[in-house]
């Protein structure tokens, strides 16, 4: 499982550096297309997701209350 969240939290980071390249590199007219700009957010989110799912797994599993 932690090597899915690797691989598709990875997939989803190099879709927002792509976008982001190609807004710097073909201007602001981009930022206007609210399709593109929903699907940008959306793999940030899921980017951000994966590396905070990562990064709970890497602390273990939180104690619970005692028995």
């Amino acid at each position: 499982m932690r090597a899915y969240v690797m691989t598709t939290g990875g997939l989803f980071g190099l879709l927002v550096a792509v976008h982001v390249w190609r807004a710097l590199v073909e201007g602001p007219h981009l930022l206007a297309d609210p399709w593109w700009m929903l699907i940008t957010a959306t793999a940030a989110a899921l980017c951000a997701w994966a590396c905070r799912l990562l990064w709970l797994a890497r602390k273990g599993p939180s104690p619970g209350p005692p028995a």
